[in-house]
């Protein structure tokens, strides 16, 4: 049966209009709805203000301040971890061993994320609570710490494909020179794979600032701005996620939309230093 050549490319470029066309529509949603706070000029007013609509004041300062805080955290804790992971994954260790540790990370990737948080409600909460931090033990430390393991597949997956492109003929004349495993990746693995590299470490930053049920089980949820990783803290996904309001004209619902902007930015930002990274740092050099 012959199939029509033709067919399939439509149908992708179809697809790719669909997201596109989507993607556009999502951004419209929350500009409309978001629109009375731009209009008024307390877009940017909320940028700077707390939390307190009591007093109709609806500013997200606190929600950033967490989101960032709670995603550069994890983004420093998993680094190191994924960085060693990738590095025996790709070079250090035997074959077999080495395709035994991507399978391990690929079912990471694949575990539902309310499974890390509930298993760190019943194990890492008591333990930050008893032994380390204190109070509730629901705090940007206990988040970050989850969020570092949930992050860490996708660093570990893009570093590995990143060490593993380097040039096969390099790597057979480093290793018929006599040269070692460490030394073909200190001196020639991570000078070609690092534009990757940052890749991975983008990406796992936006994947970090987009997760709303870790921070939601685990960070405290307290509208205060943090001031040291034990204090609790709310990310712009929970806050969205917790906001309820009964009236679907109140400020207080439309500020919500506003926080959607808000992380729209940050994905449009990571999207676009991905695109610099892969265009432009990757290009092949002629």
């Amino acid at each position: 049966m012959k199939i029509h050549s033709g067919l399939p490319v439509h149908l992708f470029r179809l697809a790719a209009l669909g997201c596109g066309f989507l993607t556009i529509a999502v951004f419209m949603m929350m500009l409309y709805l978001g629109w009375p706070l731009l209009t008024s000029g307390q877009f940017f007013v909320l940028l700077s203000q707390n939390w307190l609509p009591e007093q109709n004041i609806y500013g997200i300062y606190p929600m950033l301040t967490g989101s960032i805080a709670i995603a550069i955290l994890s983004l420093c804790l998993s680094l190191p971890i994924s960085l060693g992971t990738a590095f025996v994954a790709a070079t250090l260790a035997p074959p077999k061993f080495r395709k035994l540790v991507m399978i391990m990370v690929r079912f990471m990737a694949g575990i539902p994320t309310v499974i890390y948080g509930f298993v760190a409600v019943f194990l890492l909460v008591p333990f930050m609570r008893e032994q380390l931090a204190g109070g509730s033990g629901l705090n940007i430390l206990t988040a970050s710490l989850v969020l570092a393991l949930l992050i860490a597949p996708t660093m570990i997956v893009f570093f590995v494909n990143g060490l593993g492109n380097v040039d096969k003929s390099y790597c057979l004349a480093v290793d018929a020179m006599g040269g070692r495993p460490i030394q073909k990746l200190l001196y020639l693995q991570l000078p070609q794979a690092w534009p990757t590299i940052i890749a991975g470490i983008i990406m796992g930053f936006g994947r970090a600032m987009g997760d709303t049920l870790i921070s939601l089980m685990l960070a405290g949820n307290s509208i205060a701005v943090p001031h040291s990783v034990v204090d609790s803290g709310r990310t712009l996904t929970a806050h969205i996620a917790l906001v309820i309001a009964a009236d679907f004209a109140s400020m207080e619902f439309k500020s919500i939309f506003a926080c959607g902007l808000v992380l729209y930015g940050f994905s449009v930002i990571v999207v676009i230093l991905l695109r610099y990274v892969t265009t432009v740092l990757l290009r092949p050099q002629s």
